[in-house]
């Protein structure tokens, strides 16, 4: 077993964000979703990712903001931690261990230091019975900390977290599950429950969905499977309850969410409609319709300006205040299943594959976010179950991302197999795939294989079906126009059999085709078949060329569990071995090559050159299920590791899919420091919010780096202060209980501002107290010390500037370094008085003193 210690297997992107409702900050500048692992940070203006909470060991299955401070969120896990998290910086505060499997999350500010979680039952930890338990946060200064006081509030709930809400600022707690309702009053100790009859009429479902409370009154809402609305009241008393209905959706009622003041209810369904009912005027509504695909939550910003909705299609999309769509952050989609498999765009090195029905989606590893979709069916999806509509089944690039090859198909019951096959041209004017050329029915049978010949040379795609043969297409200029067309140039085929895959070697100068148990070798400039090679019984599952220092070598897999080895100098089997590989994918960049073998219903990884006998890395047991879809996608900027057990992942980074659909990777444990170093340093430099705070610490800050660049750089000319100071206005214009100490402050600002001199500066100068007659506080500003890195001497008025001076109106001390050798004590006295008196106009006295630094 090869050593692996370094590398590890990591979610990088592709995630669900709309597996949990997601959270909107209280300045409604960001959005926090649950993100497989950990909470992805969006900005809400622009959609972009800022960073990720990272920390938690198991799926995230919650998020809510701490109502005691608005910097901060918990995020609770099924690893059976919650944690504290500072969202702006990117920081965990805390970790809380409460030692169960924890499904949802609530908190109420009324409950200070308590959170509500879903958890299993204690006696039936296997089974589907949950429970409502408070956990008691302990005050610790530890960062982790057991949380182990927990009270019972509810028991036999649903673990969804849109089936329990709290109501009247935390009075009570509703919970719904099947046909049953049941509210818990905190004051009382008392729970009241309300059923429902399943519904004896034709198409009648009175199974609770989703729960929302009135924040203000006590007012109940309730989502049920036949898509109606139930507004409870007097629940208090169990035997005087009464309900109204509301009915708009015909599918389910996903989710519910009353707005900050309760004015409104928003709800939200299968339809891709959200429906915005007045809370006063039941009858009314308003509607904004055309989300893209059905919704699975809903979430308000706390001031009420912002709706998001998540979907079933992995997206999340910000409304302001239910009149348009401002933003849309689309993830991963993740249909029904991937027939393209993983593809690498060359151009933009986005991950290519089947996306919402008949689209390809182009989706950024590195953003985490979808760039965009392409029609290719280019007809109008219906949704209704059982009907046979075209899906997009292959799907490839050429070497430059000129050309895109799809392939979509329809089979109809009783019908023949209606196949399409279509090339698209990139234009770089719209900066996306235009369609160049169809063909209809471009084989008698379902299309198993297709790729692009890798040649500079020529512009080649070839297919093979299983009707019997391989098909090789070129593009022929057309004599009338500009533009040129696709047509079949070449039709093969060997003895009559079933051709399942097809392999270009790295030039293009040979084309390998399985045909069953053989395989076939033609050369691509006369089509010859060249040669034929044996192997072990079985048929032939996946073929794969060599690169780089082992292009001599062709790998094929087979359905006998072998993977063998062919040298195409000798013609010959080089190697084989028992393997039952379901996945051969090679890198592109080097040499190396990724085998997945299924094994006891997991998934093993092997990395390895087909040159050498010992494999670079392995790893067993990487997933359950079998691996069928994986790639190798070039990096941005190279590692440089020279270990051997890491040198796989230099150039390129191997990206898997999951039977779960899941999209993994691996990573070293270097790469992962990096890139949350980096993503720390974004955040600091272009997320944080401009604030007086960050206009004095945040520029000092960049002031010093540019200072020492400029003293390790002699000819770095002198830069200019601005004549406006943005930060005194905001200082003069932002309340004080949140800005720190005035003192602090007031000595930062001062020698923010002051000029880098890029010369060498003498150790000694002349120090000057100025007494001023008017002291706007003594108390506060008591003493404020300006080191002077200023040269000549008449550049001193730009280092107290007047309306400073003026605000601060307290004793100063300037200290001021000359160049050269120090100035006689005259000519220091008489610029300073120039200076504070005469230009300044400040009623001053200036006492001298020999000032050694």
């Amino acid at each position: 077993m090869v050593e692996h210690a370094e590398i590890r297997m990591v979610h990088r992107g592709g995630s669900k964000i709309n597996f949990r409702e997601p959270v909107i900050t209280n300045d409604s500048r960001f959005l926090l979703c649950a993100a497989g692992e950990s909470v992805n940070v969006y900005s809400t203006c622009t959609e972009e990712y800022v960073h990720g909470l990272q920390g938690h060991t198991d799926l995230v299955t919650g998020v809510v903001l701490n109502p005691s401070n608005h910097l901060q969120v918990y995020s609770c896990s099924a690893d059976g931690t919650v944690r504290l998290w500072d969202f702006t910086d990117g920081i965990l505060i805390k970790t809380f261990i409460i030692g169960y499997p924890i499904y949802a999350i609530y908190i109420s500010e009324k409950h200070g230091g308590v959170v509500f979680v879903v958890v299993p039952m204690a006696n039936y930890k296997s089974s589907e019975l949950f429970q409502l338990v408070a956990v008691h946060l302990p005050r610790s200064g530890d960062q982790e900390v057991e949380a182990r006081e927990l009270s019972i509030v509810l028991c036999d709930v649903s673990p969804h977290p849109g089936a329990a809400s709290f109501g009247r600022e935390g009075e009570y707690i509703a919970a719904v599950k099947g046909l049953q309702l049941e509210v818990f009053f905190f004051k009382k100790q008392k729970s009241y429950r309300f059923s429902l009859k399943p519904g004896m009429k034709k198409g009648a479902k009175n199974a609770f969905t989703c729960v929302s409370c009135h924040p203000k009154e006590d007012c109940i809402a309730t989502g049920h499977a036949d898509g109606k609305i139930r507004m409870w009241r007097n629940f208090n008393q169990k035997k005087e309850y009464t309900y109204s209905t509301l009915h708009w959706h015909h599918g389910a009622v996903n989710t519910l969410c009353f707005t900050p003041e309760g004015t409104n209810l928003l709800s939200g369904g299968i339809e891709s409609v959200l429906v915005h009912w007045h809370y006063t005027q039941e009858n009314q509504k308003d509607f904004l319709p055309r989300l893209g695909a059905a919704i699975t939550h809903l979430a308000v910003s706390p001031d009420g300006s912002l709706f998001c909705t998540s979907h079933s299609d992995n997206k999340i999309t910000i409304i302001q205040s239910c009149v348009k769509v401002s933003a849309v952050i689309q993830g991963l989609v993740k249909g029904d299943g991937v027939w393209t498999n993983l593809i690498i765009d060359p151009r933009s090195k986005a991950l290519v594959l089947n996306g919402k029905p008949g689209h390809l989606q182009f989706y950024s590893l590195h953003r985490d976010k979808q760039l965009y979709n392409l029609d290719i069916v280019q007809q109008e999806y219906i949704h209704e179950e059982g009907l046979d509509q075209f899906e997009v089944v292959k799907a490839a690039f050429d070497a430059r991302g000129d050309w895109l090859a799809t392939v979509d198909e329809r089979r109809k019951k009783g019908a023949e197999l209606e196949i399409n096959l279509k090339l698209w041209e990139y234009d770089k004017l719209t900066q996306g795939f235009v369609l160049n050329t169809t063909v209809t029915a471009p084989h008698e049978d379902r299309i198993t294989a297709m790729f692009f010949s890798p040649s500079p040379e020529t512009t080649m795609l070839v297919t093979t079906s299983l009707d019997g043969h391989f098909k090789a297409w070129l593009l022929a200029d057309h004599s009338d126009t500009k533009e040129g067309f696709w047509a079949c140039d070449f039709v093969g085929g060997y003895h009559l059999l079933k051709p399942g895959c097809c392999s270009f070697s790295a030039d293009g100068s040979l084309l390998a085709v399985g045909f069953q148990e053989v395989v076939t070798v033609w050369s691509t400039a006369s089509w010859e078949l060249l040669t034929t090679l044996s192997q072990p019984p079985g048929a032939i599952r996946d073929l794969c060329f060599g690169r780089l220092s082992c292009s001599k070598y062709l790998l094929g897999t087979s359905t006998k569990n072998q993977l063998c080895c062919w040298n195409l100098l000798t013609c010959s089997l080089e190697w084989s071995t028992p393997m039952d590989v379901s996945l051969l994918q090679t890198d592109p960049l080097s040499e190396n090559m990724a085998a997945f073998c299924s094994q006891s219903g997991s998934s093993d990884l092997f990395v390895f050159k087909p040159s050498e006998p010992r494999p670079l890395y392995s790893q067993k047991a990487l997933c359950t299920g079998k691996v069928q879809h994986a790639v190798f996608a070039p990096r941005d900027q190279m590692l440089e590791s020279c270990e051997e057990r890491t040198q796989w992942l230099n150039r390129s980074q191997l990206y898997f899919l999951t039977q779960h659909m899941d999209l993994l990777t691996f990573s070293t444990k270097t790469e992962e420091d990096r890139l949350l170093a980096s993503s720390k340093q974004l955040m600091v430099d272009d997320s944080v919010a401009v604030t007086p705070f960050y206009l004095l610490l945040g520029k000092h800050r960049q002031q010093q780096l540019d200072k020492q660049e400029a003293l390790t750089n002699p000819m770095a000319e002198r830069t200019q202060l601005p004549q406006g100071s943005i930060a005194i206005k905001e200082l003069l214009h932002t309340p004080a209980h949140v800005l720190p100490s005035a003192s602090f402050l007031c000595a930062m600002f001062v020698r923010s501002l002051l000029i880098s001199n890029p010369l060498k500066l003498c150790q000694v100068g002349w120090g000057a107290s100025l007494h001023s007659d008017f002291q706007v506080s003594p108390e506060i500003f008591d003493q404020v010390q300006v080191r002077a890195l200023a040269a000549p001497l008449k550049d001193i008025q730009r280092l107290v500037p007047k309306p400073i001076l003026h605000f601060l109106g307290c004793v100063l001390r300037v200290v001021v370094l000359l160049q050269g050798e120090s100035s006689p004590q005259s000519e220091v006295l008489s610029a300073l008085e120039q200076v504070f008196i005469k230009d300044l106009s400040v009623l001053c006295s200036i006492h001298l003193s020999f000032d050694p630094d």
